[in-house]
């Protein structure tokens, strides 16, 4: 690849159609906490085509072409929860976790998951760290403790890669 452009690339595929041929999709995937342990959790819009009113990671989505996982963590965070480049950057690499997902036709996704912490202070003293939501795809952010995260998973509130 140069430059962004499928300069040398053989073919370039949308993510919606890899299940149907069974092409690993990359995405990236962080949570933000507060310095006091709670967990900033989202609902997906009800709009959204997949997995709509579920609870989320605080920051998820694929990892287009052309684009590295940090850079597509940054795009992410300004696109669902309104954070800047400034805030986005001082996230942490914690992981790497791969999985196959069924499809509702049966069809098995690999995908792989760049796994990101981003430690915020606490609402109450810096509002640039509270999210908002931007582009439609997020309805509302919920401020959690871990207890009621852990709740709601097993309650099958999340959508399913985000308890993996």
């Amino acid at each position: 690849m140069k430059d962004n452009t499928i300069e040398g690339a053989a073919f370039v595929m949308e993510r919606v159609c890899c299940a149907l041929f069974g092409f690993v999709t990359y995405g990236v995937h962080m949570t933000m906490y507060t310095e006091d342990g709670r967990i900033w959790v989202p609902r997906r819009a009800k709009t959204k085509q997949t997995w709509p009113g579920l609870l989320d990671n605080t920051v998820a989505g694929g990892i287009p072409h052309g684009l590295k996982p940090m850079e597509s963590l940054i795009k992410e965070c300004m696109e669902e929860a309104s954070l800047p480049e400034e805030i986005a950057k001082n996230a942490k690499t914690v992981g790497c976790a791969s999985y196959f997902y069924q499809t509702r036709k049966g069809w098995l996704q690999p995908e792989v998951e760049y796994v990101y912490d981003l430690r915020v202070p606490p609402p109450e003293v810096g509002s640039q760290y509270i999210p908002k939501p931007l582009d439609g795809e997020v309805e509302s952010f919920e401020l959690m403790t871990a207890q009621e995260v852990i709740q709601h998973m097993r309650s099958e509130e999340f959508k399913p890669n985000c308890a993996v």
